[in-house]
């Protein structure tokens, strides 16, 4: 299995996973956990949203300190990310899948939103210019890994959405056209 049925949802998902998730590949059956923060109800609806709209049966909800472990076991888990491996993702290449280039490419959108979601805020920025303070909303993503930075990217390009490198794993949007336009397809955080 290579094609969600749900190729919106399991964009936003595949962003979700790149940020907070992990596939434990076990001898009984692959589990898919996504740590959602438990600050935002709302977040954790959508990931367990979009895992039962890719693949799952069920979802369960697990407590942790300070996040949800949203959990689902399946078979097919591994086919949907072929990026599971060994050690951290920011220590090993994160390269997509054709068909999953694909998804984005159709998706930018949703997969911005999970990364966001995940790896990224949305806030209000204050500067002081010659004594007077402006206040506008501004995005952040980080991520460690210089691949999945390069996703990211990617997308925000694939949106025309300007953006900008702070840090080396921290990138801005913070133009007012830009943010417009990504509030379209992420927003604030609920």
């Amino acid at each position: 299995m290579t094609h969600p049925p749900d190729p919106a949802a399991y964009a936003y998902l595949l962003g979700l996973y790149l940020g907070d998730g992990h596939l434990a590949v076990t001898p009984k059956v692959p589990v898919l956990r996504i740590a959602c923060t438990s600050t935002y109800p709302d977040l954790v609806d959508a990931c367990a949203e979009a895992m039962l709209a890719t693949l799952a049966l069920k979802v369960q909800r697990i407590p942790k300190e300070g996040c949800i472990s949203v959990e689902s076991s399946g078979q097919h888990w591994p086919c949907l990310f072929p990026q599971h491996g060994p050690g951290k993702k920011h220590k090993r290449p994160i390269v997509l899948a054709d068909w999953q280039r694909a998804i984005v490419e159709a998706h930018p959108g949703d997969f911005l939103r999970g990364l966001f979601h995940s790896d990224g805020c949305r806030f209000a920025n204050r500067v002081v210019v010659r004594g007077k303070e402006y206040v506008y909303p501004r995005y952040m993503f980080s991520n460690r890994s210089a691949d999945i930075m390069a996703l990211c990217q990617w997308a925000l390009d694939l949106l025309g959405i300007a953006w900008r490198m702070n840090l080396p794993w921290s990138l801005s949007v913070a133009r007012r056209e830009a943010v417009a336009v990504l509030d379209q397809h992420v927003g604030p955080k609920s």
